[in-house]
C-alpha cells in the first residue's frame, strides 16, 4: 500500500476575492511551511488571514491525521477557486441601479513532504 505524503484543506465561501486571494497564494506556494508561515504573518491583506487558517489546518491534518513531521512539510499546491457571488445593487441617478458583486472564495492548501 502506498505511503501518503500529503495533506489537505479547505475553507469553503470565505469572504474575500480570489483574485486578491491568488496574489496571496502564489507567494507561499513551493515554501517551507515555516517560511510560508512568517510571510503570511507579516502581511497587512484580509486574505492572508484566511490563508494563514487553512495552511495551519492542512499542517494539523498532516500531523494528526496521516503522522507526517511539522518540519519537512512543504506548501505544494495552493489554489482558490470562485465560490458564489452574491448581488447586490446601489441607486444611481436618474432612478437607475447599477450592480455590486460581492464575491467569494473556496481556498484550498495541499501540503506534503519534501
Amino acid at each position: 500500500m502506498a505511503e501518503i505524503t500529503s495533506a489537505k484543506a479547505m475553507a469553503r465561501t470565505v469572504r474575500v476575492s480570489p483574485r486578491k486571494t491568488r496574489l496571496v497564494l502564489d507567494l507561499i506556494r513551493g515554501k517551507k511551511v515555516a517560511d510560508a508561515i512568517a510571510i503570511l504573518k507579516f502581511m497587512p491583506n484580509k486574505a492572508a488571514t484566511e490563508v494563514e487558517k487553512v495552511l495551519n489546518s492542512a499542517i494539523a491534518n498532516a500531523e494528526n491525521n496521516f503522522g507526517l513531521e511539522k518540519a519537512n512539510l512543504v506548501v505544494s499546491e495552493t489554489f482558490a477557486n470562485e465560490g458564489p457571488t452574491m448581488k447586490r445593487f446601489r441607486p444611481r441617478a436618474k432612478g437607475s441601479a447599477s450592480p455590486i458583486n460581492k464575491r467569494t472564495t473556496h481556498i484550498t492548501v495541499v501540503v506534503s513532504e519534501k
